[in-house]
């Protein structure tokens, strides 16, 4: 299977491609997708690590797998294509963003490809899916890489921002060192704990508010 990712990150993950399990990982994913409608297309499953420069990463946000119904997935945590109804989580994600700098922002669409653009590494822990079937892919080996990659940011960068919501997210923060980074952790923006654990969290303002201490350009959220 061919890996459309951007030079940068294809060289800052080398090793993990030329590791056995990565093979057979992408040879599962080509079974799953020439034999099952999955999702997001195939040309956008790295889509997250080709918004931008490895270097220029800012923010890790990490979610779950992709959404599951038909032109929703972009390959993008939590970001739905243009022309999409805005899912319920996402809508709780803008309406807090709204709360914390009190404004009143409609959005129009549910693609955060802008964020991408800036730096925010949209990262899915599962990165594929079969159509209308959640998590679906959960066993195919996609957390072996995820969880590298998040390793290997958190030992090869310095003062990322790395953003966990809901107990699923929770779980990878072994993986960072809190020490160079800044780790905010929070409940899953979804309906069922939008209002006891998600609203006030104050995560977008507290990053961005760290991103200008280390002197990087903060997120236009």
């Amino acid at each position: 299977m061919q890996i459309n990712i951007n030079p940068s990150w294809k060289e800052f993950l080398k090793p993990e491609f030329e590791q056995s399990y990565f093979v057979s990982l992408m040879k599962s994913v080509e079974e799953e997708y020439a034999n099952n409608h999955c999702f997001p297309p195939k040309e956008l499953i790295f889509n997250a690590f080709n918004q931008f420069e490895a270097n220029d990463l800012k923010v890790v946000i990490i979610g779950q797998d992709p959404y599951h119904g038909t032109g929703e997935a972009n390959g993008l945590c939590f970001s739905v294509n243009d022309g999409i109804k805005i899912p319920p989580s996402l809508r709780n994600i803008f309406s807090e963003i709204n709360l914390q700098y009190d404004r009143l922002f409609i959005p129009t669409t549910g693609n955060l490809a802008p964020w991408a653009k800036q730096g925010v590494l949209l990262l899915n822990a599962t990165m594929t899916v079969r159509k209308d079937i959640p998590n679906s892919h959960k066993k195919l080996g996609w957390q072996s890489f995820t969880d590298s990659v998040i390793q290997k940011i958190s030992d090869g960068k310095e003062q990322i921002v790395f953003l966990l919501w809901g107990s699923f997210a929770h779980k990878k923060a072994p993986l960072i060192d809190s020490k160079k980074h800044l780790v905010l952790q929070c409940g899953h923006p979804s309906f069922a704990n939008v209002h006891k654990k998600w609203y006030g969290n104050n995560h977008f303002i507290v990053a961005n508010d760290y991103l200008k201490d280390t002197g990087k350009k903060p997120i236009e959220w």
